[in-house]
């Protein structure tokens, strides 16, 4: 049984990869996300339709760095053997031009996105390097590969995550670790929701006219990714729903 970490674990891709991994029971589930009461709602109902499944949660905000490396350590021994991590734990706020910008969307993205990442993946690396078939997924974005009109923070963050993607994959090369980023188009999840703090009815038109992509259809290509031979690695994947050809051109019907 392969351990699983999953950031951000409490809805959207986070919870849809809990879900997936949990139903082909060949792994081991250790959530964390900042909503203690989402986290214990889907730990019940994984048990609930998976009850041999084995599943750890605990509360972590990714952006504060001295949590971060306290629950990595506070880890139950039995919890320590992390074979997986994926590092999916991220937002966007706003959709201004740079001069509009709030500052304080700037430094959440920047330090959920960006610092948040680093932090995780700085504390669970040396547990990564005591396995044998080690691997890291980076969620990034469509946005990690071009910009779009008033993305401008956001895209950098997305973009900060592809180079760092690259760059642990030649970091971790020498100890086996495999590394992979996941790059989506639209995904209907609560994504929208966050941008536009809470305005549901904003976030709806996001997606109107077209089929997104779902937070399962991610999930399901997480699990693919995952289950590779051991020398395969899949370094960067981009995925996008059907009607999406890029960050801003879109097929509405």
């Amino acid at each position: 049984m392969r351990t699983v970490l999953i950031t951000g674990a409490s809805s959207g891709i986070g919870a849809a990869c809990a879900k997936v991994l949990a139903s082909e029971g060949i792994y081991r589930l250790l959530l964390c996300a900042r909503r203690e009461e989402r986290l214990e709602e889907l730990k019940n109902e994984l048990l609930n339709d998976y009850p041999n499944l084995e599943v750890y949660t605990f509360v972590l905000d990714v952006r504060n760095r001295e949590d971060v490396f306290a629950a990595i350590e506070k880890l139950p021994t039995a919890w320590r053997n992390i074979d997986i991590l994926i590092n999916n734990a991220g937002l966007s706020q706003g959709l201004d031009p740079i001069q509009d910008g709030s500052l304080d969307d700037w430094d959440r993205m920047i330090d959920t996105n960006v610092k948040g990442l680093l932090y995780v993946t700085k504390a669970v690396a040396p547990l990564l390097k005591q396995s044998v078939n080690a691997h890291i997924v980076n969620l990034g974005s469509i946005a990690g590969k071009e910009v779009y009109p008033n993305g401008n923070v956001y895209c950098a963050t997305k973009h900060a995550v592809d180079a760092l993607n690259k760059a642990m994959r030649i970091d971790m090369l020498p100890f086996g670790i495999k590394v992979t980023a996941i790059n989506p188009g639209m995904v209907e999840t609560e994504f929208s929701e966050v941008r536009f703090k809470g305005d549901k009815e904003r976030a709806k038109t996001v997606y109107d006219g077209l089929t997104p992509l779902s937070g399962k259809d991610i999930a399901e290509t997480i699990s693919f990714v995952l289950s590779r031979p051991a020398h395969v690695n899949i370094n960067d994947l981009l995925i996008m729903p059907t009607a999406q050809a890029n960050g801003t051109v879109v097929n509405r019907k």
